[in-house]
């Protein structure tokens, strides 16, 4: 059978109910850790997470709502590019780790586990709206495309990440900013040798993405393989057996 045939482009409401619901649980533990920092030492240390964390759903919202309207070209269309051009800020959480070091009164225990917090919420938001987008195009394209596309993405998400950690563009300089933004690129892309370093660290850190992404599919993948209620139906077969060998045994 096809993998067109069989891949569904969305997740079931009930199914995005609940992802939402952990997703804005996690996000919110890491916005109250941020609070009880400053409530400690009175001090704006990490604030910026906060800003980032939103930037970081903006890209499952818009694949939301291209699921949704994978109906309409158009819709489909503007949802993917603005998701695909606002896809970066979810991992760009990572390199926040660069911002770890002491800062008393705070241990920096606290602040380790308080930048993670928003690391790991930053990948999840990031890699569950790649799911949905990777879902979407297997099912219209077939399995293959599907990877491709995805393989693809991370990749220009790497180089995202790279324009934002270190040439310091936003997502809406695209927009603010076109001429300077192309210029820059085209710069890069006119003279390798002297960006080695956008090209090494690109490629690092697309490579990173897929393969922490590869892990998140394979997850879904054996959530999807084991349904929570087969697998309920079969720990209490496996019960009801080893009860009956027990007596068998005792008889």
């Amino acid at each position: 059978m096809a993998m067109s045939a069989i891949v569904k482009p969305s997740i079931a409401p009930r199914q995005a109910t609940l992802v939402f619901l952990v997703l804005a649980l996690a996000s919110g533990a890491g916005v109250a850790l941020v609070a009880a920092r400053f409530a400690r030492s009175h001090q704006f240390a990490y604030f910026n997470l906060v800003w980032n964390l939103f930037l970081a759903w903006l890209p499952l919202g818009f694949a939301f709502l291209a699921a949704r309207f994978h109906g309409s070209r158009r819709d489909l269309i503007a949802c993917a590019l603005l998701w695909l051009l606002f896809l970066p800020n979810s991992p760009y959480l990572v390199t926040d780790l660069v911002h770890l070091k002491p800062r008393p009164p705070v241990p920096l225990w606290f602040d380790i586990l308080l930048v993670q917090s928003f690391v790991l919420t930053g990948l999840w938001l990031g890699f569950l709206s790649v799911y949905l987008m990777h879902r979407l195009v297997s099912h219209s394209y077939g399995w293959k495309i599907g990877w491709l596309f995805t393989v693809l993405i991370l990749a220009l998400t790497g180089f995202g990440i790279y324009l934002g950690r270190f040439e310091r563009w936003n997502s809406w300089d695209l927009f603010t900013s076109p001429i300077a933004l192309s210029a820059d690129i085209w710069d890069m892309l006119r003279h390798p040798r002297a960006n080695k370093t956008a090209y090494v660290f690109s490629a690092l850190c697309g490579t990173f993405l897929f393969l922490t992404y590869a892990a998140f599919y394979s997850l879904t993948a054996l959530h999807r393989a084991v349904p929570p209620r087969a697998l309920s139906n079969a720990m209490r077969s496996d019960a009801a057996v080893s009860r009956e060998s027990s007596e068998d045994h005792e008889g």
